[in-house]
C-alpha cells in the first residue's frame, strides 16, 4: 500500500511541501533519513525529526505487518501460487522493519511528571519598547513578568523578566500549544492532558523558559547582559508603527553579536491597524531583515492581546530553535541574572531563608549540598573576595529539582546572608565548584569591532575609532562593568576594568559610548593573546 506524506502522524500540507522541496518525496524515504540529515533542512528541530522519523517507521511497519497477515491467509488457502519461502521472507523483513535503527525509542512519562521537567532551552523576546514583548508572555505563560513596583507604574519592563512554558502536541489536530493556553481553552471537566479541541491526549514536547528584555533605549545594557543567556530569540515588530524603530535596529545588532541566529519576527498588534497596513509593514519588515542576521527567518503576524496565531508561534520554537546541546560533562558554571532576600519583613529569625541566585548553567550539574564558590565576590579592603557557600535548593517556577544543568534559568537556594543577594546584588557574578573557575581580571586585551552607525538613534550617527583614556561601557555575559582604553595597539586595544570582573570563556565583550548623553552600542570586542 502506497502512503503520502500526509499520511504520517503530525505532518501536514506545510511540513509535507517543505520535505518534497527537499527531496523527501515518499514515507520510506523519510523513513529511511537520519536525524542529523532531517536537521539540516531547514526547520526542523531535533525533538520534531525523531518523531516524524518514528512516525514513518510505525506506518511502514504497520503496513508491513498487515501485508504479512494478507499473504498468510492466501497461502493457507492456495499454497501453490505463495511459495513458503516467500512469506518467510516477508516475515523476516517486517521484523527487521521492527529493529531498524533511527530514532531511540522515548521513555514514556506521565503527563504530570512531564510538566515538572527542567526547562530545556532559554528563548529571548527583544524589540522596541511598547511592541508586546511582555503581553506575549503573559499570553503564552500566564505570567506577567513586569513584577516591580517601578514596571508596574511606569508601564515599562526595567529589570529582565522570566517566565516558563510547557510545549504541548496535538496528533490529530497538528496543533501546538503551551499547557497554559490549553487550560484557558479546556472546558469543565474536560482532562488537563486532553486537547481542548478533539479531545485527543497530547503529548509533551519540552519546558521552556522566556527571557523578557526590556525595549528602552536607556536600558540597553540590560538588554545586552539578557542576550548572554539566550538559545535563540523573539524579535517583536508592531504593525502600527513603521518598521524599523530605533531600538528595533539596535536589538537586532546586539542579537547578532551574541552570536544568536535561530531568530523568529513576530508581526505584533494585526488587530490595530486595516489589512492594507499590515502587509505595507510586512514589506517593511522584510526590507529591513535583508542582510542581517535575520534574513529569512519566518514572519508570523499576532495579536498578543486577543491569542490570535499564538500556536504558530509555538510551532516555530519546536521548528526554529531547537533545544542546544548541553554540556553536562564540563567543570559546573552558572552565570548569575537574578539575586534576591526571598524572606518577608517581619519574619522570625529562626524561620529566616539563606539568599537566592537566580540565573542559567552554562555547563556541568549542580546538586543539592554542592558546595560552590562566587566570583569576583565580595570588596574587601581594595580586593575581591570570593564567596563560599552549599545549594539548600534548586528551583524552577514552583518546581522544586534534585539537581540542575544546563537549560532553562533556575534558581539556586543558598546558605548566603540575604543582605549579600538583595536588590539584585550579585548580577553578573560567575558560580562554580570550589577552586575551579577562571581569574578575576582586572585589565583585559580587545579585537575589537565596530560598527558603522549608531542604531540606536533617529538619526544614525557615524561611529569613529576609540580615543586614549575614553570610558566605555562594557557587558559581557550578565556582567556590566567601565572600561577605560589604557593602550592603543597595532590591532587591539588594552581596557582597564572598574570594576573586575570573572568572565566565562568564549562570551563576547558588547561595547557602549555614551552619545547624546546616553550609552549606545558601537561594536563588540573578543579576547585575545590566548585569553579565555
Amino acid at each position: 500500500m502506497a502512503f503520502k506524506l500526509e499520511d504520517v502522524s503530525g505532518i501536514g500540507k506545510t511540513t509535507a511541501d517543505r520535505l518534497r522541496s527537499a527531496g523527501i518525496d515518499d514515507v520510506k524515504k523519510l523513513a529511511a533519513i537520519s536525524v542529523d540529515d532531517l536537521i539540516a533542512i531547514k526547520g526542523f528541530s531535533e525533538a520534531k525529526a525523531n518523531s516524524l522519523i518514528e512516525n514513518a517507521k510505525k506506518l511502514i511497519e504497520s503496513s508491513a505487518t498487515q501485508t504479512t497477515s494478507k499473504d498468510l491467509k492466501i497461502q493457507k488457502e492456495t499454497p501453490s501460487k505463495l511459495p513458503i519461502k516467500k512469506i518467510e521472507e516477508k516475515q523476516e523483513n517486517s521484523v527487521k522493519s521492527s529493529k531498524s535503527g533511527g530514532a531511540k525509542p522515548r521513555t514514556k512519562i506521565s503527563f504530570k511528571d512531564a510538566i515538572k521537567k527542567q526547562a530545556e532551552c532559554n528563548i529571548g523576546l527583544v524589540g522596541h519598547v511598547d511592541h508586546g514583548k511582555t503581553t506575549l508572555v503573559k499570553a503564552l505563560t500566564g505570567d506577567w513578568t513586569d513584577r516591580h513596583s517601578e514596571e508596574q507604574e511606569r508601564g515599562i519592563s526595567i529589570k529582565l523578566g522570566y517566565s516558563d512554558a510547557t510545549i504541548l502536541y496535538c496528533p490529530s489536530c497538528n496543533l501546538y500549544l503551551t499547557a497554559y493556553m490549553a487550560e484557558v481553552e479546556r472546558q469543565k471537566g474536560q482532562s488537563r492532558s486532553a486537547c481542548p479541541k478533539c479531545g485527543t491526549e497530547l503529548e509533551f514536547k519540552r519546558n521552556i523558559s522566556f527571557v523578557d528584555a526590556p525595549g528602552h533605549e536607556i536600558l540597553m545594557a540590560t538588554m545586552l547582559s539578557g542576550a548572554s543567556l539566550m538559545d535563540g530569540a523573539c524579535l517583536l515588530i508592531a504593525a502600527d508603527e513603521d518598521c524599523p524603530q530605533p531600538q528595533t535596529r539596535e536589538h537586532l545588532a546586539a542579537l547578532n553579536i551574541a552570536g544568536i541566529k535561530r531568530i523568529i519576527i513576530i508581526q505584533n498588534k494585526i488587530d490595530a491597524v486595516t489589512r492594507e497596513k499590515a502587509l505595507e509593514n510586512h514589506k517593511q519588515i522584510k526590507n529591513f531583515v535583508k542582510g542581517t542576521v535575520a534574513e529569512g527567518a519566518p514572519i508570523i503576524p499576532i495579536s498578543a492581546v486577543f491569542g490570535a496565531n499564538l500556536n504558530l508561534i509555538v510551532e516555530a520554537f519546536e521548528e526554529i530553535i531547537p533545544t542546544p546541546i548541553l554540556k553536562e560533562n564540563e567543570d559546573f558554571e552558572f552565570l548569575v541574572a537574578r539575586s534576591f532576600d526571598i524572606n518577608r519583613p517581619g519574619k522570625a529569625i529562626e524561620d529566616l531563608r539563606g539568599g537566592v541566585i537566580g540565573g542559567s548553567v552554562l555547563k556541568g550539574k549542580v546538586k543539592i549540598g554542592d558546595r560552590i564558590e562566587i566570583k569576583p565576590g565580595l570588596h574587601v579592603n581594595n580586593d575581591y573576595v570570593p564567596i563560599k557557600t552549599t545549594v539548600v535548593s534548586i528551583s524552577q517556577g514552583k518546581n522544586q529539582f534534585e539537581e540542575a544543568k544546563p537549560g532553562g534559568l533556575v534558581g539556586l537556594g543558598t546558605l548566603l546572608d540575604p543582605v549579600l543577594t538583595k536588590g539584585d546584588s550579585l548580577i553578573g557574578q560567575l558560580v562554580g565548584k570550589e577552586n575551579s573557575l577562571p581569574d578575576v581580571i582586572s585589565e583585559i586585551e580587545l579585537d575589537i569591532h565596530l560598527l558603522d552607525r549608531v542604531l540606536g538613534t533617529e538619526n544614525q550617527i557615524k561611529i569613529y575609532e576609540l580615543k586614549h583614556n575614553e570610558k566605555l561601557l562594557l557587558v559581557v555575559g550578565t556582567e556590566k562593568t567601565a572600561g577605560t582604553v589604557s593602550k592603543i595597539m597595532k590591532n587591539t586595544y588594552v581596557l582597564s576594568l572598574n570594576p573586575p570582573i570573572c568572565p566565562a570563556e568564549n562570551f563576547i565583550f558588547a561595547i557602549s559610548r555614551i552619545i547624546n548623553r546616553r550609552y549606545r552600542l558601537i561594536g563588540y570586542g573578543i579576547r585575545v593573546n590566548g585569553q579565555k
